[in-house]
């Protein structure tokens, strides 16, 4: 089925140094952008990572540090990646709770900026378990019927995800072919960073998921505690969630 679109979705996969979403660094990206007319764009690159690929991470993807010495750093290519992205709505498998929060820590470390609110987010694989309970290599089987060979290389991976999609739209009347809908089916709660440190409570007030004042306002607690806040940006947490605390400060201080 094809996708309905009223601008573009950009289906992509990371490959990384590893599975920390704060520190982790990506060594391949691949983007599969769909236009609303149907037509595709793919992007397929390695990047330095500058810092060395752990060997379990290696066992993973194959992706060593010899194969990506003389590759582009994140930096290098940034303002061209946030200029194929701008304006689109993205997709992937798993990509709400990892590779999403990735990309979006990788640009706020080398400053470009890139505006990822009123965006929708599509995660397949939130549609996939919420169907059938499986991994992305059994998705595209079941699915699609076929074998998913290339299984972690990132192109391989970020074009089974796009098949994925266009085949669960096939097989289930209740999944409307919007991607408003499918960002709202495939979401597991809003939340206002990526990490889900920062929620959105019924009445779209911030409240924190986590820790001593989980369910709690942002706001209130700021008043309350405000040496919360600097223990947070002292401490181990994505920089975007830092940079939407931030964001909430100053905006109750104006």
């Amino acid at each position: 089925m094809k996708l309905k679109l009223k601008r573009p979705i950009v289906f992509f996969d990371l490959e990384t140094t590893g599975v920390d979403t704060a520190n982790d660094r990506i060594v391949e990206i691949s983007m599969i952008k769909v236009m609303p007319d149907g037509e595709e764009i793919t992007r397929t690159r390695r990047l330095n990572p500058e810092m060395p690929i752990p060997a379990e991470a290696t066992a993973v993807h194959g992706i060593t540090d010899e194969d990506v010495k003389d590759q582009p750093t994140f930096a290098q290519v940034a303002k061209s990646l946030a200029q194929f992205i701008q304006g689109c709505d993205f997709g992937g498998f798993n990509s709400n709770r990892f590779d999403l929060p990735i990309l979006a820590e990788e640009f706020l470390r080398v400053g470009v900026e890139v505006d990822l609110k009123r965006r929708h987010f599509v995660d397949v694989q939130n549609i996939f378990h919420k169907k059938e309970q499986r991994t992305l290599v059994a998705a595209y089987k079941f699915y699609c019927d076929q074998n998913l060979d290339d299984a972690h290389s990132a192109e391989a991976d970020t074009r089974a995800t796009y098949e994925v999609l266009k085949a669960q739209l096939d097989r289930y009347d209740d999944l409307e072919n919007d991607i408003e809908f499918l960002a709202e089916y495939s979401s597991r709660g809003r939340s206002a960073d990526f990490a889900g440190c920062i929620l959105y409570n019924d009445k779209e007030e911030e409240i924190f998921g986590f820790g001593k004042y989980k369910g709690q306002s942002v706001v209130e607690v700021l008043r309350r505690d405000p040496g919360y806040y600097s223990w947070m940006m002292n401490g181990q947490f994505p920089q975007y969630t830092k940079h939407v605390l931030t964001a909430i400060r100053l905006r109750e201080k104006q």
